[in-house]
């Protein structure tokens, strides 16, 4: 754990990890459609959705948060409070944790929807596994101090493994033993025992970080023992320093995502109101909320991972006064992340109904649409990502939530606006999230210039990577549906136009960007591309 990991070694480790997680937790919402209907994964949306702001506010920047104020201290060589970090981190998360696991013990009904009733029990049923996360969190943001990001990927995967099996499990079991066979019963306790796996997942993830821990303990208590240069902090000191640091983070995590939970509130409510049925509201906001954010948060997901690893880095060189270093450093986030964002957003546009189709057969189409028009976020969600990150890191976790919050005010006034006075309906929400993220981009981009004169990289981060997604997708859209109408197999049909549009975009990137050697290595996969294309130039 002493030894020093670069940027993109400790990106890729997310990376891979990430696309493994995503790729199950995509490839396992087809059977559990199947399974639990389309009225079901409605459920299941909105009980995540809630979910995951309750867990916002209890754990879901505390791995953040934890690495920034550890590694400021590794910076100094101030272990023994680097140590104290840890700890007091621990006691917070519990009791933060513990008490929002009880709100929604005791208070799902108060944030489901009124007229979604049967999605109150899969949220209930999440309660206990908001106080693990916030104890994983801190677990995870600990190793990511010490640029680790070895467990936390194993981790995800693991987590991942187990949130599968357990929720086509629990989801079958529960409708067999306990619904009476009704679409409605069948739809509310197959969402309820969906969620039983996240909980799984959780407990799976935490047994692994614990026993990685355990397994480090050792030297950790060495080097503690080796710090006489200075003085212990009191656990009073301790956690005012965390909930000076913490509390910005995580409310700017969740002012930054509540509006996924606000959105699709209003748009049962204000439709609902409209005398829209509540059947087909739950199966049309299945059809944005599990169907296209799937897909979508996989490569935004991926692009998050260098925002991540970048977190630790950027707060430690920040700390020494290494600003000219520490904007080299943003610099390879924002190339690495448009890197692997501009393709994939190329490729899920040009392929979008394919993709649906072939993943979620019992799509009505509408995802394939929200994906075709809203496959572009990616990117603007990749850079509000790194702008966040990149102020958190420097001490300005303040920006980020005043940003976020302002993105929110416009935000909700778009969906209710649209809702009202269009017939948009779902594709509403695909609107006010491109709206988000656009202001967010600009506002944070403001703040970064002004505190780190920063200026975005635009020729080599987003330029080449544009332009080489031209041609990709040109050979990926004409290879599946020129042969598509030769054999008509879409996974022949998918696998080998993804397959020849990735070769055109690396081929046509480095042929372009004419990178060095150095550069190549930077990259994820650097050593085997200097081996492939270091003959080139």
């Amino acid at each position: 754990m002493g030894k020093k990991n670069n940027l993109v070694r400790n990106a890729s480790f997310l990376m891979i990890a990430a696309m493994i997680s995503k790729i199950i937790g995509l490839l396992y919402k087809s059977p559990l459609s199947s399974i639990v209907g389309n009225m079901g994964m409605g459920y299941i949306s909105l009980a995540q959705n809630a979910y995951m702001i309750l867990l916002m506010i209890a754990s879901f920047s505390i791995p953040q948060a934890v690495s920034k104020l550890i590694s400021e201290r590794i910076a100094l060589r101030d272990y023994k409070n680097a140590q104290k970090i840890f700890r007091g981190s621990m006691i917070y998360a519990a009791v933060v944790g513990g008490a929002v696991a009880l709100f929604c013990l005791f208070g799902a009904r108060f944030i489901i929807p009124r007229n979604q009733p049967n999605a109150v029990l899969a949220l209930q049923i999440l309660s206990p596994t908001i106080f693990l996360s916030g104890i994983l969190g801190v677990y995870r943001g600990y190793f990511q101090a010490y640029r680790n990001m070895l467990p936390t990927s194993v981790s995800q995967i693991l987590e991942q493994i187990f949130n599968a099996i357990v929720s086509l499990l629990a989801a079958w079991l529960f409708i067999k033993n306990i619904s009476d066979g009704t679409p409605e019963q069948v739809a509310k306790w197959g969402a309820a025992g969906s969620t039983v796996g996240t909980t799984a997942g959780v407990v799976t993830a935490l047994l692994f970080m614990m026993m990685v821990y355990g397994m480090n303990r050792k030297g950790i208590r060495a080097r503690v023992k080796s710090d006489r240069r200075h003085r212990e902090k009191s656990y009073g000191d301790i956690l005012k320093l965390i909930m000076l640091i913490v509390s910005p983070i995580i409310l700017s995590a969740f002012i930054y995502n509540v509006n996924g939970y606000l959105n699709g509130v209003l748009y049962s409510e204000i439709l609902g109101t409209q005398g829209a049925d509540a059947d087909k509201l739950s199966m049309m906001y299945a059809e944005y909320a599990t169907y296209f954010m799937s897909i979508i948060n996989i490569p935004l997901t991926l692009s998050s991972a260098a925002p991540t690893s970048m977190i630790p880095e950027v707060s430690a060189l920040y700390a020494t006064g290494a600003v000219k270093e520490t904007r080299r450093k943003i610099d390879q986030t924002v190339q690495l992340s448009m890197f692997i964002s501009v393709p994939c957003a190329v490729g899920l546009a040009v392929l979008a109904q394919p993709i649906v189709s072939l993943l979620f057969g019992g799509t009505n189409g509408t995802a394939g649409k929200l994906l075709m028009l809203g496959s572009f976020t990616i990117l603007l969600n990749g850079m509000s990502n790194i702008s966040n990150g990149v102020l958190q890191g420097i001490g300005r976790p303040k920006i980020p939530m005043i940003t976020a919050a302002v993105a929110l005010v416009v935000d909700v006034v778009a969906v209710v606006l649209l809702l009202l006075f269009t017939d948009l309906g779902i594709y509403s929400l695909l609107v006010a999230m491109i709206i988000y993220a656009v202001v967010v981009c600009i506002l944070n981009d403001r703040a970064m210039k002004k505190y780190l004169r920063y200026k975005n990289p635009w020729r080599f981060a987003y330029l080449n990577p544009i332009l080489a997604s031209i041609p990709m997708g040109a050979v990926a859209g004409l290879v599946y549906y020129g042969l598509y109408k030769l054999i008509q197999s879409n996974v022949i049909c998918l696998c080998l136009s993804i397959a020849l549009g990735g070769a055109t975009y690396f081929i046509v990137y480095i042929l372009m960007e004419k990178p060095s050697r150095e550069r190549l290595r930077r990259m994820p996969g650097g050593a085997v591309l200097v081996k492939i294309f270091g003959r080139m130039f």
